[in-house]
């Protein structure tokens, strides 16, 4: 019988098979949740031996469970199934994206040092999370891949990038963005690209970060956050996971899987609404610009494409209708789209940085105050454009836009 882990299959294949090469010795079909807090211990001694495994970083094994914040069965199949559509030997999931971040800053400043080298634009929760020093870490940020050489140090223990950027699809090319580290491990949030668009591991990335609660889980309904790994890493996250309580919920990681599963489909379909709608709302009166990778001018490395560093453009957008006041009545005028944040689900969503997601961030990294970001969901894209053409309308009278900024 042909398994996940057989190398010939393809990645739609892997995201309907991956994690489930048990299912059939158990005699179910759908992923089991274990919802056990605690498990029973066949003796002192092996429960004893099976906790320190646990809580410094090993396998489960043949051993007990022992407690539901060292391990879980349901959160290691969603693990196993993200580190192979990752290409990655390890996976370690988490309560939330910002668990998952916090937990790789610790274990960097433990095997390496303390000093962070970071690319903005980031998301604003890193960001933020980053310029409190609230980790013990120190940060330098950076504009540029050629600047990540000249700030890194010898106790440089991780270098922060992501892309395509949040909120403004910047794009930054991988193998340059290591080769510029040296020998500082880099973490790439691969959230807006998820694994089927790109791959960082294969650029040459250590780590490479999820917000699942977006494209993986998809829906809406679950938070949580995965990295993919090679297996000392994973050895060096579990710890601060365990130590810190930020083990996925199984219910989550149940979701988190299932949302696997659909996955190739759901980007690709999004990603092909998406290309229509930024199409679309770069002829429409009162847009100053559009950023999406699909665009003309908006990939200059020419990163994007079959065979490039990533396979498709996706399905976020961001635009610039000049000032607040037009980004919010924009926002508060659309219909089908929900104003909201969060992103990657199947249904449209649109929220404006600068107020929400970036609101912490430093006034010099923060997004431009006319700019919001449009996440595109499986809606007709004809219907989002005619929503997104209303709602332009009726903010017209905001303010005046200010000149376009290209």
């Amino acid at each position: 019988m042909t398994t996940s882990n057989d190398a010939r299959l393809r990645p739609d294949s892997l995201a309907v098979h991956a994690g489930r090469d048990d299912l059939r010795s158990l005699g179910v079909h759908a992923i089991p949740i274990d919802l056990s807090s605690t498990n029973p211990l066949p003796d002192v001694l092996t429960g004893g031996d099976a906790y320190e495994r646990l809580a410094t970083g090993g396998d489960v094994g043949d051993g007990s469970a022992v407690y539901q914040r060292l391990w879980n069965p349901t959160v290691a199949r969603f693990e196993e199934a993200l580190a192979q559509l990752e290409g990655a030997e390890r996976a370690v999931a988490f309560a939330s994206g910002m668990a998952a971040v916090t937990a790789v800053l610790m274990a960097a400043r433990e095997r390496r040092g303390s000093h962070v080298v970071a690319l903005r634009p980031l998301y604003g929760g890193t960001d933020h999370l980053l310029a409190t020093g609230l980790l013990g870490t120190e940060t330098t940020f950076v504009d540029s891949v050629e600047a990540v050489e000249r700030a890194c140090r010898p106790d440089t223990g991780l270098v922060i990038v992501e892309t395509p950027a949040n909120p403004t699809l910047e794009l930054v090319d991988l193998s340059a963005l290591v080769a510029a580290a040296g020998a500082a491990p880099v973490l790439v949030d691969n959230t807006f690209a998820t694994p089927v668009l790109q791959r960082p591991l294969a650029h040459g990335a250590a780590l490479s970060l999820h917000s699942a609660t977006k494209y993986i889980g998809g829906h809406g309904d679950v938070v949580g956050g995965v990295v993919a790994c090679d297996a000392e890493w994973a050895q060096a996250l579990r710890p601060v996971r365990a130590i810190t309580g930020a083990l996925a919920h199984p219910l989550a990681a149940y979701l988190m899987h299932r949302g696997l599963q659909t996955l190739p489909l759901r980007v690709r379909a999004q990603q092909a609404g998406a290309e229509v709608v930024a199409r679309a709302l770069e002829a429409m009166d009162g847009v100053l610009e559009v950023r999406y990778p699909g665009l003309d001018g908006c990939d200059p490395a020419g990163l994007v494409g079959p065979g490039r560093q990533m396979a498709g453009p996706g399905s976020m957008i961001a635009v610039d209708v000049g000032s607040s006041e037009r980004a919010a009545a924009l926002a508060e005028s659309v219909v089908l789209f929900t104003h909201a944040v969060s992103l990657g689900s199947v249904d449209s969503l649109i929220q404006h940085p600068a107020s929400l997601t970036h609101r912490p961030v430093a006034a010099e990294a923060k997004p431009h105050a006319g700019v919001l970001r449009l996440s595109i969901g499986l809606e007709d894209p004809a219907d989002l454009i005619d929503d997104l053409e209303r709602a332009l309308s009726r903010s017209a009278s905001a303010r005046p836009v200010a000149a376009a900024r290209r």
